[in-house]
């Protein structure tokens, strides 16, 4: 697998925050299940990078692609993660990112079975164009989008709450075959969300029953109010 791990460093995420979420991946990158996830994978191995991103063009490659197959090679690619400065940037553009991302598989020299990005963020896409019509682009383009909202905020900042960002995830980013979302809500269960969704894209595993929602349990989001 091709995996682009692609993290929101936008300015609504507060250093404390940003300290729980790089110590979260590097605790995921290292744990025995993902380990094993991937040492019991088709090829026993995956290639991974680590961007981190804000506005239109504002992309950081904190780890460049590396072929992960043992410890070693995980705490190594876990360690130039741990090791960077961190940054805060001013706009959330899930579009940037995304374009950025697909560019990032097509110029690596590797050629995985699956592609995937894994994006979080704690907001909506707010610069750079429809969300809606580049997650479109990338999913025809062969790549399965899964999404890690960021929902810690959600009982203090009042439009975070109000817009459902959960919601706004499933129905305006995520995309492609056995493409998932999990929702943080708090910072203590950051890590083991990061571990969970890990496992789960590394092994490929599906629901044996695709999750069905009735139209008439919640109004759609308009995926553009913020585009």
């Amino acid at each position: 697998m091709e995996l682009v791990l692609a993290v929101d460093i936008s300015q609504s995420m507060d250093t404390d925050e940003q300290e729980v979420q790089r110590a979260g991946y590097v605790a995921a990158l290292t744990s025995d299940e993902v380990l094993d996830a991937i040492r019991f994978g088709p090829t026993g191995r995956i290639a991974v990078t680590y961007v981190e991103w804000g506005g239109v063009g504002e992309h950081f490659t904190v780890a460049d692609w590396t072929l992960i197959e043992d410890r070693a090679s995980a705490s190594a690619f876990a360690a130039r993660i741990a090791e960077a400065p961190l940054r805060q940037v001013q706009r959330t553009s899930i579009v940037s990112a995304l374009d950025r991302a697909v560019e990032m598989m097509r110029s690596n020299p590797y050629q995985g079975l699956r592609k995937v990005i894994d994006i979080s963020g704690d907001g909506p896409n707010n610069q750079g164009g429809s969300v809606t019509e580049m997650r479109d682009r990338v999913l025809a383009a062969g790549i399965t989008i899964n999404g890690l909202p960021l929902m810690m905020k959600a009982e203090t900042t009042a439009w975070q709450a109000m817009l459902h960002l959960d919601h706004y995830y499933e129905d305006c980013v995520i995309g492609g075959p056995g493409s998932f979302s999990i929702p943080v809500r708090s910072k203590e269960s950051f890590a083991d969300a990061i571990r969970m969704k890990l496992v789960l894209e590394i092994a490929g595993l599906v629901q044996d029953q695709p999750k069905v929602m009735l139209a008439s349990s919640r109004q759609p989001i308009r995926c553009n109010l913020f585009d």
